[in-house]
């Protein structure tokens, strides 16, 4: 098994191609995060009693065992995750969203991984998070890591409200891959000395794709398969 720490990973950044700019991408639950934002997001409002603690709660649970075990049907998910937001604007919801970063996201940042994303910022190199968390939950947590670029299961948006519906293709297993090629192709960009950064097999599909793919604070299936590969196998925590 390789192990090595962030800083390893990256000092040996552009050895050949010192002046191109490589894609740096990362996972974002469990990966820059000690935790997932989705399922936290889903404890964050029976706290708020928006919801029927004990039905969101088993169903929460649920869905988050389905992702684990790399069965999730990630429609079903989306419109189970986003109904709380049915008939809102995104300005409405902001204030709960800020409750919601201040007392369960902030305690989930990692200092290693904040300190590998600017190793990558110094290097020159394009940051970007890739998700299947919806953009609602996750776009101001990834902005608060001062990464810009974000690619994530979108919601549906109409006459400034959220419909509960989701929108796009999701951001998910394969999906990942073929929205990154999108992004690539509009953008006039390639995937040469890219990097990502994951911890759950349900990456695997984009994890093949990139030059540098490093697993993160693996779960069990990823770190069987990492090792098999010959992958980095690092933690964050």
């Amino acid at each position: 098994m390789q192990m090595q720490n962030s800083a390893g990973i990256v000092a040996g950044f552009h050895a050949v191609t010192e002046f191109t700019m490589a894609l740096a991408i990362f996972d974002l639950d469990n990966t820059l995060l000690a935790g997932d934002s989705d399922h936290a997001w889903g404890e964050f409002l029976i706290t708020q009693g928006l919801v029927d603690p004990v039905e969101h709660k088993q169903q929460n649970d649920e869905f988050y065992r389905q992702y684990q075990q790399g069965g999730l049907d990630i429609i079903a998910y989306l419109r189970f995750a986003l109904r709380v937001l049915t008939g809102k604007s995104p300005a409405e919801l902001a204030p709960l969203h800020q409750r919601f970063m201040q007392d369960f996201i902030e305690p989930m940042k990692l200092a290693k991984a904040q300190a590998l994303i600017e190793k990558h910022r110094q290097a020159g190199d394009i940051l970007m998070v890739i998700t299947a968390t919806n953009r609602f939950v996750t776009e101001p947590i990834v902005k608060s890591l001062g990464i810009n670029l974000l690619l994530a299961c979108d919601a549906e948006i109409k006459d400034g409200k959220y419909t509960g519906e989701p929108c796009g293709l999701p951001t998910f297993q394969h999906g990942k891959v073929t929205r990154l090629n999108e992004w690539l192709a509009e953008n006039n960009e390639t995937l040469a000395g890219s990097y990502f950064y994951s911890d759950s097999h349900n990456d695997l599909p984009l994890l093949q794709q990139v030059e540098n793919p490093v697993a993160v604070d693996p779960d069990d299936t990823l770190r069987q398969f990492a090792e098999q590969a010959g992958w980095p196998v690092i933690s964050l925590r």
